[in-house]
C-alpha cells in the first residue's frame, strides 16, 4: 500500500542532494540525508520490536529530528502519535494512556520540555528501556516502556489528539492516503516549487503544520526552515530574510502586526515573500486590507480541521480582493450545509476525511456517517459562487434574547480597533439567557479601555450582539499553534468576571 514515506523516496530518487530541512540546531538535511536518518531510526525501532500498527509517540517541538522520526515510523508502517512537548504532564499522560505507544521519542536537543519529560519518565519507570540516538540530523531520546501493545491498523499513518480536549481524549486516525492527499493538495494550492523556502513555525504536532507545511513541502521538493516556537521578534526578522511561504493562524498575524507597530513600522518589508495564508476565521474587510498592506501580498484564507486532514476549502485571491470567505471546496472535496442544524452545519466528504476516532466508535458514529459525510460542528453558508463562509462553531453559538450571536462576527468588530491585538468571544449562561463575554488582548504599554471598546462597537454591532462584559489582558490562553483556547477563558479570568 502507498505510504507517506514514498513522498520522501521520490525526492531521494530525483533530487537527493537538494535541501529538504534546516532547523535551529544548525542541521541542514538534503533529501538523501533525511532518508538516511529515517532508515537509521527505523532500524533502531525494529530492533526494539516495533512493527506495523504499533504506536510510536513523539514528544517534540519542530526540528529535523522530529521529521526524521516521523518518516522512520512511516517506513515501517507503525503509527506516529505526535504530541507537543509544551503541553502539561497531565495532558501528555492522558494521550499516553489512551494511545498505548510501544515506544516514545523525545526531541531532547531542541526542546527543554521534552528533555524534562524524558528525565522524569526515566526516574518514575524502573524497567524503562531508554537510549539516545543522534546524528547530523539532531538527537532523539527513545523510551520503550511497554513490551506489548495491541496492534492498530497499518493503513493509519498518524494519530492526532485534538487541541483543548477534556476528559477522554480523541485520537483522530489519519491514513497514509489522507496525509498524502492533504500534502499534495496543500502543495498545489500554494504553488510550491523547488525555489521556495517555507517557514515552518506551525507545530508539526498539529495537522496544519504537519500536512499543509511539512508533508506538502516534501511532496513538492521545497525546503522548510523548522522553528520550534513562535517568538514574534524572531519570526518578524526571519520573514524579511528569504522566506517565500508563510502559513499561520490569525493570532500570529495579529501579533506580528502589533510588533511592527511597536517598532514604528507599518509593513514587513520583505522582498521574497509571495504567499501568506491564514486559518479558518472570518476576515473582516478592514483587517484583511491592513494585513495585506503589512505583508505586501494577498492573504489567502482557508478552512479545515484535524478530522479533515487540515484542508477543505481555500481562497486563491489577488491582493485587494474584497472576498472574506474561506473559498470554494478544494479539488476532489465536497462541501454541503445541513440546514436542519440551527445556523447551518458544514458537512464535507472526500479523500481528506479521517478514518475515525481511535478506539472510540461511538464518537466516530456521531460525526461520520455511512455515506462518508463528516459533520464538522462548524456553522456556515455557501454563497452563489460556491464559496464557503464560516459563521462559527455550533457549540459556540450564543443565543441572547432569542437571537443567534455568532462569536466570529463580534470578534471581527473588536479586532477592527487599531489598539486591539486579538479578541475572543464566548457565551455564559445567565438566568435562562446567555450573555456575550469579550476577552481582548491589548498591548502592554496602554490600549483601549472598556468604555472605548463599548463606544467602538456601538455602530458596528446590533444591540443584542454587543458584549455584556469585557476582560482586557496582555495575553490570552493559547495552544502552541497560537489558537486561543476559548474553553479556558472563563476559568482563567474568573476573578475578573465575578
Amino acid at each position: 500500500m502507498p505510504s507517506v514515506y514514498d513522498l520522501l523516496a521520490h525526492q531521494v530518487a530525483t533530487r537527493p542532494d537538494a535541501l529538504a530541512l534546516e532547523d535551529v540546531t544548525g542541521a541542514r538535511l538534503t533529501y538523501a540525508d533525511l532518508s538516511t536518518a529515517a532508515d537509521e531510526i527505523a532500524e533502531v525501532l525494529k530492533a526494539k520490536g516495533i512493527t506495523q500498527g504499533d504506536r510510536v509517540m513523539i514528544v517534540s517541538e519542530n526540528c529535523a529530528a522530529k521529521v526524521a522520526a516521523l518518516f522512520a515510523t512511516w517506513l515501517i508502517r507503525a503509527i506516529a502519535v505526535p504530541v507537543n512537548a509544551r503541553q502539561t504532564a497531565a495532558e501528555i499522560a492522558r494521550v499516553d494512556a489512551h494511545a498505548e505507544p510501544k515506544a516514545v521519542f523525545f526531541t531532547t536537543q531542541v526542546s527543554p520540555d521534552a528533555a524534562k519529560y524524558s528525565i522524569t519518565a526515566q526516574k518514575k519507570i524502573a524497567d524503562l528501556d531508554a537510549s539516545t540516538i543522534s546524528g547530523g540530523w539532531g538527537e532523539l531520546t527513545l523510551h520503550c516502556p511497554r513490551g506489548d501493545s495491541f496492534a492498530g491498523d497499518s493503513d493509519v499513518a498518524v494519530l492526532l489528539y485534538t487541541t483543548g480536549t477534556t476528559g477522554d481524549p480523541k485520537g483522530v486516525m489519519l491514513t497514509h492516503d489522507n496525509v498524502r492527499f492533504g500534502g499534495k493538495t496543500s502543495a498545489e494550492l500554494r504553488g510550491m516549487t523547488h525555489d521556495d523556502l517555507i517557514y515552518g513555525v506551525l507545530p508539526t504536532t498539529h495537522v496544519f503544520g504537519l500536512c499543509s507545511v511539512v508533508v506538502a513541502a516534501i511532496h513538492a521538493g521545497a525546503p522548510v526552515r523548522l522553528i520550534p516556537r513562535f517568538v514574534v521578534a524572531d519570526v518578524f526578522d526571519a520573514l524579511r530574510d528569504g522566506i517565500t511561504l508563510f502559513s499561520a493562524v490569525p493570532q500570529m498575524h495579529a501579533l506580528l502586526m502589533a510588533h511592527a507597530k511597536a517598532l514604528g513600522q507599518s509593513s514587513l518589508g520583505s522582498k521574497t515573500l509571495r504567499y501568506v495564508s491564514s486559518g479558518a476565521a472570518p476576515l473582516d474587510p478592514t483587517w484583511k486590507r491592513e494585513t495585506e498592506a503589512f505583508y505586501g501580498v494577498a492573504i489567502q484564507n482557508g478552512y479545515g480541521m484535524t478530522e479533515s486532514t487540515a484542508g477543505t476549502a481555500a481562497t486563491r485571491n489577488v491582493i485587494g480582493d474584497p472576498d472574506t470567505s474561506v473559498g470554494p471546496a478544494l479539488p476532489g472535496i465536497e462541501i454541503d450545509i445541513d440546514d436542519e442544524v440551527p445556523g447551518g452545519e458544514v458537512l464535507t466528504r472526500g479523500p481528506h476525511v479521517m478514518k475515525g476516532y481511535f478506539r472510540n466508535p461511538a464518537e466516530t458514529a456521531k460525526v461520520l456517517g455511512q455515506d462518508g459525510w463528516l459533520r464538522t460542528g462548524d456553522l456556515g453558508e455557501i454563497d452563489a459562487e460556491g464559496k464557503l463562509h464560516i459563521l462559527g462553531r455550533a457549540k459556540e453559538l450564543i443565543i441572547h434574547g432569542g437571537f443567534n450571536v455568532f462569536p466570529p462576527e463580534v470578534e471581527a468588530a473588536l479586532n477592527d480597533h487599531p489598539d486591539v491585538i486579538q479578541a475572543a468571544v464566548v457565551g455564559r449562561s445567565n438566568g435562562g439567557d446567555e450573555e456575550v463575554l469579550a476577552f481582548v488582548q491589548v498591548p502592554q504599554d496602554g490600549g483601549p479601555s472598556e468604555e472605548d471598546l463599548r463606544a467602538f462597537v456601538r455602530d458596528r454591532l446590533a444591540g443584542y450582539k454587543r458584549p455584556a462584559r469585557y476582560v482586557l489582558s496582555t495575553s490570552l490562553p493559547a495552544a502552541p499553534t497560537g489558537k486561543i483556547l476559548k474553553h479556558k477563558l472563563i476559568e482563567t479570568f474568573a476573578n475578573q468576571l465575578d
